[in-house]
């Protein structure tokens, strides 16, 4: 929560800054998100499969997190294009460095029976950071008559709590890689070992994941209906506010019906929320839109954590997200260019509505999925129910 209020103090205003400050283009703006977001999923292979070999996620967590608080002061200190590029690129190593780590120890700690919830819960607190964050960046734009750099430094302080809470007051448990664990290797051998339910949810994230492309473009649709600078966060403050609110419900759910048919609703929610802000004329437009975009976040990115965990083998879990991670990595590049291609050549409604169409056939997909196999997938009171993303012998696993 605390690294997600720094951030996003940071990068709610970044687009923006950008652009206007630093004259930059919608392309070079997708190229920057691309790459940095990419640069995350990418690490988290890595990083995974080294938190499985060690059998320790705390010490490669606190080494992501400290890599993104003493990347924060270049932001403040920026005066071109480039050096902005490497501190967004530095940053989002050290977030790819930790994310699988975490995401992994998270599996390791929760009750099976609630592992959905536990994800939501999650998913809600680092939602609460990244509203907080736009909400306190907004208010240093007007109690600093607009400057950035200002707001960015008051942004480093609370990157620097979160390392030494983190630092001082996480404790893991021994070998948090489970009991008997094997060796995972990063080697293409490995990959035999993912059973066909782990593919099915990487390709429905990879397709999420073109359907969204960067949040920044939210911001700059904001600016683009109208939206002060110094009130162009508040369209991730509402984002957030409704991604932080469904997180946690939309897991609790899942642990109950099919988990499948609540992803399915977050794609829906995503094509409502991408015509509406391709249509959008005003505030009143856009603010509806962002409220079904963070209604797909909250019934969606917890809940694909959720499946990951499910479909890996217990041992291969970091290794698991981090193959999950570094397909959206690539696709999100993909994704950011093409976000921003669209909107120099043709406009911003063409972005929207590109990432609707993705969000449909996602949606299709998933559909068609539920109606091949009766058996539901959820963790409720049985993980026997789960049978569809995970095999026999990683439910005994699980069990013992």
């Amino acid at each position: 929560m605390l690294m997600d209020i720094s951030s996003e103090m940071i990068h709610s205003l970044l687009p923006v800054f950008l652009v206007s400050g630093l004259g930059i283009s919608a392309t070079a703006l997708g190229l920057l998100e691309g790459v940095a977001e990419g640069v995350v999923n990418i690490t988290k292979t890595f990083s995974g499969v080294l938190s499985d070999w060690l059998g320790k996620r705390k010490a490669l967590a606190l080494i992501g997190y400290g890599m993104a608080a003493l990347t924060k002061p270049l932001f403040p200190l920026a005066n071109s294009f480039g050096v902005v590029f490497v501190a967004r690129l530095v940053d989002r190593v050290g977030k790819g460095v930790r994310g699988a780590p975490r995401d992994a120890l998270v599996a390791h700690l929760a009750p099976p029976q609630v592992r959905g919830a536990s994800y939501g819960l999650r998913q809600s607190l680092d939602s609460i950071g990244a509203f907080i964050g736009p909400l306190g960046g907004i208010s240093l734009m007007l109690l600093f008559a607009g400057d950035f750099r200002k707001v960015f430094w008051v942004a480093v302080i609370p990157a620097f709590v979160s390392v030494a809470l983190l630092a001082l007051f996480v404790h893991e448990p021994p070998d948090s890689a489970g009991p008997g664990r094997l060796r995972a290797q990063l080697h293409w051998r490995e990959l035999r070992y993912f059973p066909a339910a782990f593919w099915f949810v990487v390709a429905i994230g990879a397709v999420f994941t073109l359907a969204r492309f960067s949040e920044a473009f939210l911001i700059l649709r904001a600016s683009n209906l109208g939206l002060r600078n110094d009130y162009v966060p508040l369209a991730l403050v509402v984002m957030n506010i409704v991604y932080a609110g469904s997180s946690y419900p939309a897991g609790r759910l899942s642990d109950r019906v099919d988990r499948r048919l609540v992803l399915a609703l977050g794609a829906i929610a995503l094509v409502v929320s991408d015509v509406l802000l391709a249509r959008a004329f005003g505030i009143g437009g856009l603010i509806v839109g962002i409220c079904f975009w963070g209604l797909h976040m909250g019934f969606s990115q917890g809940l694909l954590a959720t499946l990951v965990a499910d479909a890996a083998p217990t041992e291969r879990r970091g290794s698991a997200f981090g193959i999950f991670g570094l397909v959206s990595g690539i696709t999100l590049l993909v994704a950011s260019l093409l976000a921003g291609r669209l909107w120099d050549r043709i406009g911003a409604s063409a972005t929207f509505y590109a990432g609707a169409c993705f969000a449909a056939f996602g949606a299709l997909g998933l559909l068609r999925q539920i109606g091949k196999h009766d058996r539901p997938v959820g963790a409720a009171n049985n993980l026997r129910r789960s049978s569809f993303l995970s095999s026999p012998a990683d439910l005994s696993r699980d069990h013992s």
